[in-house]
């Protein structure tokens, strides 16, 4: 958690209330308004005014004259600024447990999310900002006849719960977005922009994030990415070859590419090279006989002409014959003080004969590296359509899903993209889990430790469908027993392609959560029209915990919004009778208990923790006790020179 998050520690604190937990998600403007602020106290201090940042004074400080109104360079389309209040709207919702649907719930790193993904996102911002290694996603291509996500602008929980019938049937409905819809490419934009803003925040300064998609909405998506990400980041645009035989049916061409979209978060990210094959290592011999090796020439010429690079211009000897040339149309690769490095250490070839006027330089296939990805994902190296129907209907036999991507293909940007030990996988557009297959497998094959983010909305499957007919009511249901079926085919495939002691060390669970409203009635003083709706949220007010709510679904409510994992380590342990759960080996207490009593307050503190957090209504409008619980946390944090954060919620 950031400062901004803790507050102010009890070291130092004059206040004798505890701070209360806020119960929204992070305010991403917020953290960037600070963030940004920060930065220029310390570069442009001029550009603030009484704290705040002044930005007509910081275009001015960059040289930006540009006139209000004047056009300018970019993707906009209808509904764009909208989709900023979306983003800057913090969500009020929860993700509860859901152990049954779960394997292994207590011991897994993996998460399944069930919900809408716009507000799973906003959800996941504290515990998850930064945190994320490649975010894979296959979201709707736009084509006229896919499910959409809706666009109207007061799109919120709400909205997702009546979808899901758990709200009032009157709620808007999420549908297909034809191409006779006049807003037909400005809907698709306002569902990627905000998910892929907040999806960006996710990612670590070294992460990376890889999006399929067809013809469609190439150009856009590739536009609104470079807004997002930023051109510089711009890394691949990868043609998969989907299919591996034309089709007779089509009118014009017969489509056999999709496309990977590849935008890293920051000049951090660093591509993972291919194994070397035998056929690039078969390009390198050794005509004279170095004892160093087999070696292939690089040539010693320089793209650019001696115009452009004079620095990289000199006379040029060759030491066998005393000939001496000078750069034409070429300048040379190397610096003078290079090329004479190289030519001690017998690194430049002159020929067979030794009488070539230019040399090639020496690479020795000992200090060659892997070999860089290409652009183009051939069929037999990345799977294809075909193989990605039969990969699901291996799990789950009758075809219950229409054009699942190939787990070879999710694996192939593993390999390229996430290979650190407890790497986090995000897939906010899951479909039939075929992401969350891929990092089981590949953990199994290679002996990592990645871990799975993936979610699903709950869309409804068709009543004629085969997924309906084989007992599948949501998407979000194919998925999580495409899971169910991966993990228990590892568990009871005997020993074959992948090594057993590598799949007794992979993390075969995955714990499932689902979006729903929070466990606590929010105030909403501000909006109350009348004294007796006041009145009626004052009452929510003083008892404001949901009484569907269990404990546990209160826990994770807490965790996450006190910016803690949904796979965080939690402990029960009793202290002074009571029930109390203890986070990350005690780093953080959380009490539910509704009476706390002194001897309670006594045995948290000397627990020595780094933040406690308490039910407020435990404290029974006590303020005394409460004052006391201050105090007592005060004093403790003083006796052990550290700092305790005791907040209620």
């Amino acid at each position: 958690m950031t400062v901004e998050d803790n507050e102010a520690p009890f070291a130092g604190m004059e206040s004798s209330s505890p701070t209360r937990l806020t119960l929204t998600s992070d305010d991403v403007a917020a953290r960037k308004r600070t963030l940004l602020r920060n930065f220029l106290a310390q570069t442009l201090p001029e550009c603030l005014s009484e704290g705040q940042i002044d930005f007509e004074l910081l275009r001015r400080a960059l040289g930006d004259w540009i006139e209000a109104g004047q056009e300018r360079f970019g993707l906009s389309w209808p509904g764009k600024a909208q989709c900023m209040k979306i983003i800057q709207q913090p969500s009020v919702a929860t993700l509860k447990p859901k152990r049954t649907d779960s394997v292994e719930f207590d011991a897994t790193g993996n998460v399944f999310i069930e919900g809408d993904n716009l507000e799973v996102l906003k959800l996941l911002q504290k515990a998850y900002f930064g945190r994320v290694k490649l975010i894979y996603i296959d979201p709707p291509y736009n084509t006229g006849q896919e499910f959409i996500y809706p666009d109207k602008y007061a799109e919120t929980l709400e909205t997702y719960l009546a979808y899901t019938g758990q709200a009032d049937a009157e709620g808007r409905r999420f549908s297909t977005n034809t191409d006779t819809v006049g807003r037909y490419h400005s809907n698709w934009l306002n569902m990627m922009y905000p998910r892929l803003y907040l999806a960006r925040n996710l990612l670590r300064d070294d992460g990376v994030i890889f999006i399929s998609i067809d013809d469609h909405e190439l150009s856009r998506l590739r536009e609104l990415c470079d807004q997002i990400f930023g051109e510089e980041n711009f890394k691949a645009d990868i043609a998969w070859q989907k299919r591996y035989t034309r089709s007779n049916n089509t009118v014009d061409f017969t489509t056999v590419v999709e496309h990977l979209l590849v935008y890293a978060k920051s000049e951090a990210f660093e591509v993972s090279l291919l194994p070397r094959t035998e056929e690039a290592d078969a390009r390198y011999t050794n005509p004279d006989n170095d004892p160093r090796g087999v070696w292939k020439g690089a040539s010693f010429l320089n793209p650019a002409s001696p115009q452009d690079r004079p620095n990289l211009c000199y006379p040029l000897k060759n030491p066998n014959t005393g000939g001496v040339v000078h750069p034409t149309t070429n300048a040379w690769r190397r610096s003078e003080e290079a090329f004479h490095e190289l030519l001690a250490d017998n690194r430049l070839y002159w020929g067979p004969d030794g009488k070539a006027a230019v040399p090639s330089i020496k690479m020795f296939l000992s200090e060659a590296r892997g070999l860089t990805p290409i652009n183009f994902w051939a069929h037999d190296y990345a799977g294809h359509t075909d193989e990605g129907t039969r990969d699901l209907d291996t799990l789950i036999p009758g075809k219950v899903f229409n054009n699942p991507k190939p787990v070879q293909l999710i694996r192939r940007v593993i390999d390229h993209a996430c290979n650190g030990p407890g790497d986090i996988v995000l897939d906010f557009f899951a479909g039939s889990c075929a992401t969350a297959q891929a990092v089981i497998e590949q953990n199994i094959e290679d002996g990592g430790s990645r871990r799975f983010i993936v979610v699903q909305l709950p869309e409804p499957t068709d009543e004629t469908s085969n997924a309906a007919k084989a007992g599948f009511r949501t998407i979000a249901e194919i998925g999580k027993e495409r899971i169910r079926r991966v993990i228990k085919k590892w568990q009871e495939q005997p020993a074959g392609m992948f090594d057993l002691e590598r799949r007794k060390h992979t993390d075969l669970g995955f714990k499932v959560l689902s979006l729903d409203r929070s466990n606590f009635k929010l105030w909403n003083g501000n909006g109350a029209a009348d004294a007796d709706e006041l009145a009626q949220q004052l009452e929510l007010h003083m008892d404001h915990l949901s009484a569907a709510s269990s404990a546990e679904d209160i826990l994770y409510e807490l965790l996450l919004k006190a910016g803690f994992p949904l796979t965080t380590n939690v402990k029960t342990i009793k202290l002074a009778g009571q029930e109390v759960f203890s986070v990350e080996d005690g780093a953080m207490l959380i009490c539910l208990e509704k009476e706390i009593t002194p001897e309670l307050i006594d045995a948290l503190a000397e627990a020595n923790p780094l933040q406690v957090i308490c039910l407020d209504e435990g404290f029974k409008g006590n303020d005394q006790l409460k004052a006391n619980a201050v105090q007592t946390f005060r004093a403790r944090a003083e006796a052990e020179e550290s700092e305790i954060v005791f907040k209620t919620v």
